[in-house]
């Protein structure tokens, strides 16, 4: 699980917040399939309508520019953003994301990989709400700041906790990404941010750095599939 701070600054969080104020939303149950369908109660923006589109498009821009992100899910396909809401008493149960997702409008499909969840609401406009992610090392509930994201294994069983009072906002999405393997994700991950790291210091020997660059793109090669 990686959180990416700031995702969106405070201004596009407002401008977000309201542009969604003026799109049709429509049930979360006829965007879920199988199992999840029963215990998911909650509003989702319409796809199909062209300003939802156009905010979708948004956060995919911004996606393939934040390099905490691409460093994380090495993303090769990314499924369109969708905007959920949850009024009072509104809750998504425990499931797991659908392994294969069908891209809107087209005959290509994604294997669901990675998953991130983007806050638009801050923690406290709403009680409850706290996205839960169950790991081998027991539950992780997560709230972040409004303009926070969350990535996470799309494998692992997760689900969003009634929401007592107020209105929590947020967008989703899936990503296929170029490593299949999830321990191997996870090590280039370190790997990148550590040369992140060296890169911005001036006393890192260049030589060191150039062989970390060397065995990471090595890596990327040998465990890549495009």
């Amino acid at each position: 699980m990686v959180i990416i701070e700031q995702f969106f600054s405070k201004d596009e969080v407002h401008q977000y917040r309201f542009a969604l104020k003026q799109v049709p939303w429509n049930d979360g149950k006829q965007t879920a399939m199988g199992m999840a369908a029963d215990v998911k109660q909650n509003g989702q923006a319409d796809a199909n309508d062209a300003q939802v589109q156009q905010l979708a498009n948004g956060v995919l821009a911004k996606m393939g520019t934040t390099p905490k992100l691409v460093s994380a899910a090495l993303p090769h396909k990314i499924f369109p953003p969708c905007f959920n809401r949850y009024s009072e008493h509104e809750t998504y149960g425990f499931h797991v994301d659908a392994a294969i997702m069908r891209l809107p409008n087209s005959q290509d499909v994604i294997r669901s990989d990675m998953s991130m969840t983007l806050f638009l609401s801050e923690p406290d406009e709403y009680q409850g709400g706290e996205l839960v992610i169950a790991t081998e090392f027991g539950e992780h509930r997560v709230k972040c700041q409004a303009g926070d994201a969350i990535v996470y294994p799309s494998s692992s069983l997760h689900k969003v906790t009634p929401v007592t009072q107020g209105t929590r906002i947020a967008a989703i999405t899936w990503m296929q990404s170029l490593v299949t393997d999830q321990s191997m994700r996870q090590t280039l991950f370190q790997l990148d941010q550590t040369i992140q790291s060296l890169a911005i210091d001036s006393n890192a020997n260049r030589q060191q750095l150039d062989n970390l660059h060397h065995v990471y793109h090595n890596l990327i090669r040998q465990f890549s599939q495009v």
